[in-house]
């Protein structure tokens, strides 16, 4: 195993865990949303957060669905940097302790 292949299956372990907590956060907030017609702002930002999320997990599934043999050098960096998935979990959290307090 490379220097590299090892990188990119640390980063990949990363990205899960932000993806399983991102995906609790989104349950989470959808739970307190509901179906409410005043909260469909925060629906709204919901689907927007879950189509970021979305189109990252995608690219994660795609690079995990490889033999680690055939990455690339760069590949990993297409999931863009971990501060982008912080960002949105930290969104996610936000909302939801918002949405929890009311």
């Amino acid at each position: 195993m490379t220097d590299e292949t090892t990188r990119v299956e640390g980063q990949i372990l990363a990205y899960e865990s932000r993806q399983r907590h991102m995906d609790e956060l989104f349950a989470r907030a959808r739970e307190h949303v509901g179906d409410d017609p005043e909260r469909a702002e925060v629906r709204t930002l919901l689907d927007r957060l879950g189509q970021e999320q979305g189109r990252r997990s995608a690219a994660l599934d795609q690079l995990k669905g490889r033999d680690a043999s055939e990455w690339s050098a760069g590949e990993i960096d297409q999931l863009g940097p971990m501060a982008v998935w912080d960002t949105l979990a930290a969104e996610l959290e936000t909302l939801v302790e918002k949405l929890t307090r009311h």
